[in-house]
């Protein structure tokens, strides 16, 4: 794809950089970055700390202003879809809003009436099984149990894209565990076009159709590894030889990029 044809993809990136302005100089953050996502497609980008992956993800979502170059998100056939919605680390949703009210919140702001979104809302609390839970308040849940209430809301807000900044980074290890499975059965039935932030290779290798190797800052687009692993997936993948082949590949060019970084 060139020039002005973002037909083909859809999320187009061209040639994007991100400058930061600074008393001493400014500070190039991301430099010349490009990369298209397929309808439908799951694509993970790992990168050593500091290389640009959430700022990119944050201009894709149109939350930090772009210095130089452009993304485009193909609109869909349904003009009151909303073109993303985003999952931070963080658990973004509101205390003092019960979980159903959390979830459906996206729908309010669109104008949805209220029967309509709180019916949407128990569908996708049911599907990150929440259901006997959507009354509750925040404080009255675990870590994860909030994570799936911003996965549902996202989710209930039927955008687009889905765009998801290191979404598990906080749970504990068994916690993740469950909702890399929650991730795996829910795109498998909704097909979203998901572009996922990472610091985990077995998270990328086992959510993503690509992984997108970015470089120590300035960050930049390093390499591109197709995960030819079958789906539908389970949590049982990692366990297999070409799992750990597929890891262990991207790793010796990631492990450079790291220790460049630290060097840095």
């Amino acid at each position: 794809m060139t020039g002005g044809d973002w037909s083909a993809a859809k999320i187009s990136a061209r040639n994007v950089t991100k400058i930061y302005p600074a008393k001493h100089g400014a500070t190039v953050a991301l430099e010349e970055f490009s990369l298209d996502v397929a309808l439908g497609e799951f694509v993970c980008i790992v990168g050593p700390s500091g290389c640009g992956k959430s700022t990119f993800l944050r201009m894709v979502a149109g939350l930090e202003d772009i210095s130089q170059g452009a993304i485009h998100i193909e609109p869909g056939a349904t003009p009151d879809k909303p073109l993303n919605s985003v999952v931070f680390q963080e658990y973004a949703i509101f205390p003092w809003k019960t979980v159903i009210d959390n979830v459906a919140f996206g729908l309010q702001m669109r104008g949805v009436a209220k029967r309509d979104r709180l019916q949407t809302a128990h569908f996708w609390l049911d599907k990150v099984g929440l259901t006997k839970f959507a009354h509750y308040y925040p404080h009255q849940m675990s870590g994860g149990m909030k994570q799936r209430v911003s996965i549902a809301r996202a989710l209930a807000n039927d955008p687009e894209v889905l765009l998801m900044d290191e979404p598990l980074g906080a749970l504990d290890a068994q916690t993740r565990l469950v909702l890399q499975e929650e991730l795996l059965r829910i795109w498998e039935e909704t097909r979203k076009t998901v572009l996922y932030i990472t610091h985990s290779l077995d998270e990328a290798v086992l959510l993503g159709d690509r992984v997108i190797l970015m470089s120590a800052h300035p960050g930049r687009l390093l390499a591109t590894f197709p995960i030819d692993i079958a789906r539908p997936r389970t949590i049982e993948v990692v366990n297999t030889p070409h799992f750990a082949e597929l890891r262990a590949e991207i790793w010796a060019r990631l492990s450079k990029e790291v220790t460049r970084a630290m060097d840095n």
